[in-house]
């Protein structure tokens, strides 16, 4: 993003709530793009998602009366709280985040303003809600004077979207959103929270292709998967399918993919450490197969866009997030990024009649305090 258009975001939050005190802070968190490593999180697993130049951003200022007022830019929506009545769907994040960080202090949240917008796209598989969350907790807990650990932060925002959406979502995209690294991808593990860094190789780019179908997991099958996961577990007598090996789990799609997908993410650290990138990319094909065939996740469109990234001359390719729709994310030559990116959306919409929207993302720091350079 330009810093012309980032100084914009930062004006238009100003105005937003009639920036006259000079008492308005900011909070910003990133979204994530997974390289891989999917439906692993909630099996105690390993995934490498970067944290993306993509954002949410938050103004904050407190306010006397004990109420709390936040508005979206983006949606030009505004929600109140507590509220006279039902609140729209959207502003289900606002109170469970308000009620989730109260539990957490141990006291109410006091009243403030803020004002809301966001470059990450909402029902891409890039983690806007999470992204949301965590910004907005970031605000809530500054404005209680609360300073939390990273994991924590992030947990908190996990609660919050779990409570807020329905969705028992692991905790891959709040450890992204909190532990990023800028030109590092982010090796976790969801057993212990362990975060570690992972250089990306100079020359290598990640590229986002939008299906132009968005994914909606409240609606999906996702909880239906976690459930049978937890279940091969169960039979297994483990804690987590991580802790099976293939052949307990051959004959079980679902949690074979678990399985080899946790290899799968150790081995691509080993190939970026490496430098190699036809390893990796071989290895996210891999996933793609899995995802598509074991999980049963995928989508035409998204099997598609694989097949004409590399077809394009992508080192590799897979679905990123749970799936279902959404995006997929390849890896390429930096040279590359702009010919593939262009090569690959003009044939899709040929094919498809769908709009995609491919761009490159960059890794970048997690969520913080920040102030308009």
């Amino acid at each position: 993003m330009t810093p012309a258009r980032e100084h914009t975001r930062f004006d238009a939050l100003r105005a937003a709530l009639g920036d006259t005190s000079g008492t308005i802070r900011f909070a910003r968190a990133p979204g994530r793009v997974n390289l891989i490593g999917d439906h692993t999180d909630y099996q105690d697993g390993y995934c490498l998602p970067i944290a993306i130049d993509r954002d949410v951003l938050v103004a904050f200022r407190p306010r006397a009366d004990g109420r709390v007022q936040v508005m979206s830019l983006d949606l030009d929506a505004r929600v109140e709280l507590p509220a006279s009545s039902e609140i729209e769907p959207w502003a289900q994040a606002v109170a469970s985040t308000l009620a989730v960080v109260s539990e957490r202090i141990g006291r109410d949240v006091p009243g403030f303003d803020a004002a809301v917008t966001s470059t990450v796209p909402i029902g891409a598989g890039l983690s806007s809600s999470a992204a949301f969350d965590v910004a907005l907790s970031l605000a809530a807990t500054t404005l209680a004077g609360e300073d939390l650990e990273s994991t924590v932060l992030a947990r908190v925002a996990q609660e919050i979207e779990q409570r807020a959406s329905g969705v028992p979502c692991g905790l891959m995209d709040q450890l992204a959103s909190v532990g990023g690294r800028r030109d590092h991808a982010l090796l976790l593990d969801c057993r212990s929270c362990a975060i570690t860094p992972v250089a990306i190789p100079a020359g290598l780019g990640v590229l986002v292709v939008h299906s132009g179908l968005e994914r909606a997991l409240a609606g999906s099958a996702y909880a239906e998967r976690r459930a049978a996961c937890e279940a091969a577990a169960a039979q297994l007598g483990v804690a987590a399918l991580r802790d099976a090996t293939l052949d307990q789990v051959a004959e079980n799609p679902y949690a074979r993919h678990v399985v080899s997908e946790n290899a799968r993410v150790l081995a691509f650290v080993d190939a970026l450490r490496a430098g190699d990138a036809p390893a990796a990319g071989e290895l996210m094909l891999a996933s793609h197969r899995s995802l598509r065939g074991d999980f049963a996740v995928s989508t035409p469109e998204l099997d598609r866009l694989v097949d004409l990234s590399v077809a394009a001359g992508a080192f590799g390719a897979r679905l990123t997030g749970a799936g279902f729709g959404g995006c997929i994310v390849a890896l390429v030559a930096t040279t590359e990024l702009s010919r593939i990116a262009a090569t690959v959306g003009h044939t899709y919409r040929d094919e498809t009649g769908h709009e995609p929207a491919a761009f490159a993302v960059h890794a970048v720091d997690g969520a913080g305090l920040v102030a308009p350079s």
